[in-house]
Order: structure tokens, then C-alpha cells, then sequence
């Protein structure tokens, strides 16, 4: 629906589908039939689904709503205002409730006002400024900021903006401000960064452009923004997302559900067509007639205070720096998705298959100590500053150890500074970014303070510039790169003594881009 809809809202015409969703809205909602979706419970997983078709009741509802019968009617309308009737995690979920309620307000079906308000001021609260939100108690910035709060806010400010001028002003004026920011997640090729969770909704990365569209906003001009959402949409149709029935598969750059969420199912990549929004402008928007244009001029080095992140830009591949600041609530992978050093969009991340040994940890973008018979990353974030040079972090990857970090892009990588309290005698390696192997001109180096791994198209080097480190190569264990099925991962191993000491590493990496 999340394609069809705006495909429908536009001109489009797909009878088949049609009667398909007519059909599984009608026995879906029956509580009579043997195919009834069911009753509710807090938190529950279909809330999230009501969103999707709230979306096409309020845009096309001579699609899917006129053409049912009364009881068929009665019955979607009862089914979905079940989700005013439970609790919801304190997230962007509170917006599908608001989606539910203005589709049955419109509909002129019982809705619940007090419950619309409510929401509505429940996600002003998760406001942080400049264009920012944060994905409620989680305190996550992450795609959730784009493709979940912006996009609904956005698609509540085009459909209530004569009920409610005040919020969809609002909600315009903030994406304003997100924009300006959040371009900078994408790299000139098209390509964003790997970061965060549900990474396998993949190309609704750029949905956020698509809904500006649909709002009426334009932080940039309309071929800028085709510009962004075409490179986008090319970028992700050259990698094997597909299975071989054209299925929308989960994983990101290659099917792979070691990096799922326990929320995933067969249905979630489908997610990803949000960024068709923009099929329901009119014939005549600029946006069909504008050339696709090129990314405007950015700063090479830019904070991001209200994301917690420091991006650099270095020509072919873009990277965010960032403290490791998470919630201890998740669904998977967490230190994998958000507590590295940093996130490349050329190079991707590794997530974790044990925490066994490093290359089943796999941990790129990591300090990995080694102790115990257990590898420990970047956990715990106690405290961090970031600014316009550097990112600078205070954690514990396990009791009895404390690192203060210091990371600062230089011109080709980045330099690491680790200051750290330790308790035990153990190892550590300083972890580049992960390279593809098997592939042509592949070169493996391990020196005395350095390692590297190069390909035809990329390569990384880290180098020990003080703490006496050896050059190492972890070869990842398979899929646990995002991007590659088999990476390798260039590091340099450090003794840590007991007491205090400082290690520097020097990470150089580059990017010219894979040709398919």
C-alpha cells in the first residue's frame, strides 16, 4: 500500500490490486470470518499495519473504502479504532494512531478526538530542535527522525491543513530546518548511511525528500531533490535486494537476516516504498518536468548537534562520526548499529554473529578488547561532546574497564585517540573499515604497527601511531557485512597493562566506487 497508494492518488490505475486490498480489508475486519486479522493487545504489531491503510483511506478512498459494503464498513471501522483502546510504546507509533484517527474522522466514522490530540502533543515532546526529533523514550536519532515523525507529520500537514493551519505551518517549517541536516546522510552517488535500525526498509532512506514533495515543501529546489531521490533509488537498484521471483528480500545490500530485527517479517522491506510518494503529485508538478539535478554545494565538515554526529564528506563516500549513544531497549545488534566510531556509506558496518571471537564479532569501526573469553565494543556511553573537529566519548566496554575516546576526521580517515583505565591485563584491537574480498586486485598487508586490505574499488589502512601496536587482519566471519558478503577487517592488536595508558591509531580509507 505504501507504493500503490500515492501510485493510485495520482492518476494510476491497477484493478487487480484493487480487488485484492478491497477483498482483505473486507475479510481481514470480519470477526466472523475465518480470515480475521483479530483482536488487539498493547503494543501490538498490527497498529503498526493501520498506518499504511489509514494512508490509503484518506488518499484514495473511492479505491478502498466506497466501493465496500455498509457491514464492511462498519467493520473496518470498528477494527481500527481498536488501537485507540490499548497502550502504545512511547515512540513514533503514537503517529499510526494519529493516521487512524483522522482517516475515520474523515471517513465521518467515530474517532477519537481526545486520543488525536493527545498523540499529537506526545510528539511534540519528542522535539529537540533544528528540525529534530528523537524516537521517544528511546532517545534514538536515527531513519525513524525521517521516514516515521517527518513523513507522517508531513502527510498530516498536507490532509489537515485547513482543519489544523497552526501544526502543518509547523511541521512544514521544521522539515525545513531537517533538511538542510539531513541531506548531508547522503553521499554524491546517491547512497546513505548505514545507521540505525531497520535498515532493511533500505530505500526509504530518501523518503523524506518524497514527502517534502507531497507537503509542499521545498528546502531545496524540485530538481535537487529529483536529483537525490533518483541517484537513491539507482543506487539501491544495482545491489541484489531481490530474491529470484523479484521479492523484496530482508537484509540490506544482499539478503540477510542476521541483521534483522525481531520485528522483521516477510512484508517489512516493502517499507521502503514510502519514497513513492511522490507518485501522487499532479501532472503538473515541476517535479515530472525538472531535470534531475546534482547535490547542492556542502560543507566538507559539518556537527550535527541535535543527531549527536560529526560528518565529513570525502568526495565518492560519506561518513558520521558519532559517540555511541544508545538505549539499552532494542531489537538487536545495537552496538553494531549505533555504538561505532564511525558509519560509512561506501564501506557499511559489520553487525555481530557471537562475542566469541573477533572474527564472528566481526567489529568494525570498534576498539575490541579481548579478556575473559569474551570480546567487548563500545556499550555503555557515559558521557560525550562533539564539535565542529572531533567527537570525544566516555565508556566502558565491561566492568573493571574505562576508555575515553578522541576521533577526529582528518583529510583521508580519521585519527583515534584512547585513553584507558583498565583493571586487567588484556588485548584491544583498533578496528578499520571493513574491505570486500574476493574480488579483483585484492592486497592483504599486516606490518609491524600496520595493516591494510585493498580491492580494485576501495581500501582501508590503519596504522599505530603510539601505544607500540602490531598490524592485524580479521577475516569476517560471512554476512556479517551489510554491504558484502565477505569482508576483511585491517587492525592494529595493542597489549593494555593495568593502570592508564593511551593508544593512537591513524585510520586511511578510500573510496572510488564499484562499478557493476
Amino acid at each position: 500500500l505504501w507504493g500503490l497508494v500515492p501510485f493510485w492518488a495520482g492518476g494510476g490505475s491497477a484493478p487487480v490490486f484493487e480487488k485484492i486490498y478491497r477483498k482483505g480489508l473486507a475479510t481481514g475486519t470480519d470477526p466472523d470470518g475465518a480470515e480475521y486479522w483479530g483482536g488487539f493487545h498493547a503494543f501490538d504489531q498490527r497498529f503498526v499495519e493501520m498506518a499504511a491503510i489509514a494512508y490509503g483511506l484518506i488518499l484514495v478512498p473511492e479505491k478502498l473504502w466506497e466501493p465496500l459494503t455498509e457491514k464492511e464498513k462498519d467493520n473496518l471501522a470498528k477494527w481500527l479504532y481498536g488501537i485507540n483502546e490499548y497502550e502504545l510504546p512511547i515512540c513514533n507509533w503514537i503517529l499510526f494512531a494519529v493516521l487512524v484517527n483522522v482517516a475515520l474522522k474523515k471517513l465521518g466514522r467515530p474517532y477519537d478526538g481526545e486520543k488525536l490530540e493527545y498523540y499529537l502533543k506526545g510528539a511534540d515532546t519528542f522535539y529537540l530542535g533544528e528540525g529534530w526529533y528523537q524516537d521517544g523514550d528511546s532517545g534514538q536519532k536515527d531513519y525513524y527522525v525521517s521516514f516515521a515523525i517527518h513523513f507522517y507529520s508531513l502527510f498530516y500537514a498536507k490532509v489537515m491543513g485547513e482543519e489544523d493551519p497552526g501544526r502543518a505551518a509547523l511541521y512544514r517549517e521544521r522539515a525545513l530546518q531537517f533538511a538542510k541536516q539531513f541531506i548531508y546522510w547522503f553521499d554524491n552517488d546517491g547512497a546513505a548511511l548505514p545507521f540505525g535500525r531497520s535498515l532493511t526498509y533500505r530505500f526509504s532512506q530518501g523518503s523524506f525528500f518524497s514527502a517534502c514533495l507531497m507537503a509542499g515543501v521545498e528546502p531545496f529546489p524540485a530538481g535537487v531533490m529529483k536529483g537525490l531521490i533518483v541517484r537513491h533509488l539507482r543506487d539501491w537498484m544495482k545491489k541484489p535486494i531481490f530474491d529470484r521471483d523479484g521479492i523484496l528480500t530482508i537484509g540490506y545490500g544482499y539478503p540477510n537476516l542476521v541483521m534483522g530485527e525481531r520485528y522483521n517479517g516477510p512484508g517489512s522491506p516493502y517499507w521502503a516504498l514510502k519514497t513513492f510518494a511522490f507518485l501522487m503529485l499532479p501532472d503538473e508538478h515541476p517535479f515530472w518536468r525538472v531535470q534531475a539535478e546534482p547535490m547542492p554545494k556542502l560543507k566538507e565538515q559539518l556537527a550535527l548537534p541535535y543527531a549527536d554526529m560529526l560528518i565529513r564528506r570525502y568526495g565518492r563516500h560519506t561518513a558520521a562520526f558519532v559517540p555511541g549513544k544508545y538505549s539499552p531497549k532494542g531489537h538487536g545488534q545495537l552496538p553494531a548499529k549505533y555504538g561505532k566510531f564511525v558509519y560509512d556509506t561506501g564501506f557499511s558496518i559489520n553487525i555481530s554473529k557471537s562475542e566469541y571471537e573477533l572474527h564472528e564479532t566481526a567489529p568494525d569501526s570498534m576498539l575490541a578488547f579481548e579478556t575473559g573469553g569474551y570480546i567487548y565494543v563500545r556499550r555503555i556511553c557515559e558521557s560525550f561532546r562533539i564539535n565542529e573537529k572531533e567527537v570525544i566519548s566516555v565508556w566502558s566496554p565491561c566492568e573493571g574497564i574505562r576508555v575515553t575516546s578522541v576521533i577526529a576526521p582528518t583529510r583521508f580517515g580519521h585519527i583515534r585517540k584512547h585513553t584507558i583505565e583498565s583493571e586487567r591485563e588484556c588485548t584491544a584491537c583498533d578496528c578499520g573499515f571493513a574491505v570486500e574480498i574476493d574480488v579483483e586486485g585484492e592486497v592483504i598487508v599486516e606490518e609491524e604497527a600496520a595493516a591494510s586490505v585493498e580491492n580494485h574499488y576501495s581500501g582501508c589502512k590503519v596504522i599505530s601511531v603510539n601505544g607500540g601496536g602490531r598490524g592485524t587482519v580479521i577475516v569476517a566471519d560471512p554476512n556479517t557485512n551489510l554491504l558484502h558478503p565477505m569482508t576483511r577487517i585491517p587492525a592494529v592488536r595493542y597489549e593494555i597493562h593495568r593502570g592508564r595508558q593511551e593508544i593512537i591509531t591513524e585510520v586511511k580509507a578510500g573510496y572510488y566506487g564499484k562499478t557493476v
